[in-house]
């Protein structure tokens, strides 16, 4: 699995159709009709940890080719 930022994640969600609904902090919450809302950590480059990144992807039905 291609490691990526909480950023490009972030990018990628926008580019699929989820809405940002609010921002606590570093934490950034996507909502989607027909799927659960995803909060997505933005701490700068960082990349997310691989269970993280998984789970994520998983809840807001994304596969390796949407990164």
């Amino acid at each position: 699995m291609k490691a990526v930022s909480g950023k490009d994640l972030r990018k990628i969600l926008e580019r699929q159709g989820w809405t940002l609904v609010r921002t606590r902090g570093s934490h950034h919450r996507y909502e989607k009709a027909g799927f659960p809302p995803v909060t997505v950590p933005v701490h700068g480059n960082r990349t997310l940890k691989t269970g993280l990144q998984r789970s994520i992807m998983k809840d807001a039905g994304l596969t390796e080719d949407d990164l």
